[in-house]
């Protein structure tokens, strides 16, 4: 992780190699139902409504979970979306001041490589670059890991 001190904005990266066709892996990940799939249980996950199906340029996804046993309701749209190629959601209501998360998916013959990059900003100036430093990065950091074996199981 790197930590822009200007404005306390921290980023995050994770890469991960597939063993299925770009088209398998990049459907998976636009499918909204398939969030919850990839989510720790530990967040309680929840879709609220009707789930958007594939997401697109605009989507918004209302969910529910529970961080810290603190349940809140987390807003994201995707603002940017290139079939097969990559998406970007951010969050438009919930914990974080910023947080900006690009998929992207790279063809290396039938395997896929994923790239994750989330650009994230805690409220609360100098108490939320404690935050950081005493959980929130590593809470991001098992988010990821969980992710990425129920990935590598899933796919």
């Amino acid at each position: 992780m790197k930590r822009s001190s200007a404005q306390a904005e921290q980023t995050f990266q994770a890469q991960q190699l597939i063993a299925r066709p770009l088209a398998d892996v990049f459907e998976f990940f636009s499918q909204a139902s398939n969030l919850g799939l990839i989510t720790p249980p530990w967040l309680a996950f929840s879709i609220l409504g009707s789930e958007p199906g594939q997401v697109s340029t605009g989507t918004v996804i209302p969910y529910r979970l529970r961080l810290h046993g603190v349940p809140l309701i987390w807003v994201s749209q995707i603002d940017a979306f290139e079939q097969d190629r990559m998406f970007v959601d951010r969050q438009l209501i919930g914990p974080y001041k910023l947080w900006v998360h690009r998929h992207e998916f790279e063809a290396d013959g039938e395997r896929t490589i994923i790239r994750d990059e989330v650009r994230y900003r805690l409220p609360f100036g100098p108490l939320g670059d404690l935050a950081n430093l005493l959980f929130v990065r590593r809470d991001v950091q098992r988010i990821f890991a969980y992710r990425r074996e129920a990935v590598a199981r899933l796919l």
